[in-house]
């Protein structure tokens, strides 16, 4: 349960982030400069962390996969897209998009077992599940 609650929190955090961000691109007018900023912050807890948990990772970086780094693109995109895009259609919106892609792409992640994720096939049952949560995400942003 503690892992659902964390993983609910980080939830709540996406669309925070996406306001709190598209807020200070407004203010300062580069959505860059703020996603700059926002990644610079995280950098320094994410060091803070690391150095508390577990400092002799870094040691092992060279003998990752190097397409692993590729996560930090992605967030990046994701960043800068969500401090650019949810100040012209909404937070909501934006992040109803956000939301039916992950949907999207956690099914084939999971139906493949893609990046080493654990397998669970997409059956009828779990597609007409995904597909629900889709609708309800959908619904929830028709005014």
């Amino acid at each position: 349960m503690q892992y659902a609650g964390i993983m609910l929190l980080a939830g709540i955090g996406v669309p925070v982030l996406a306001a709190l961000n598209a807020a200070l691109g407004r203010v300062i007018g580069s959505p860059a400069v703020a996603a700059t900023v926002l990644f610079a912050v995280a950098f320094a807890v994410a060091a803070v962390v690391a150095v508390a948990t577990a400092p002799e990772a870094a040691g092992r970086l060279n003998i990752a996969p190097k397409h692993l780094f590729l996560g930090g693109v992605l967030v990046a995109f994701y960043v800068l897209s969500i401090t650019w895009i949810a100040p012209i259609i909404g937070v909501g919106n934006a992040v109803f998009f956000v939301l039916l892609g992950q949907l999207i792409a956690a099914a084939a992640i999971d139906h493949f077992g893609l990046f080493t994720a654990q397998v669970s096939p997409l059956t009828l049952t779990r597609a007409a599940g995904i597909a629900l949560m889709a609708v309800g995400v959908f619904v929830t942003q028709k005014a």
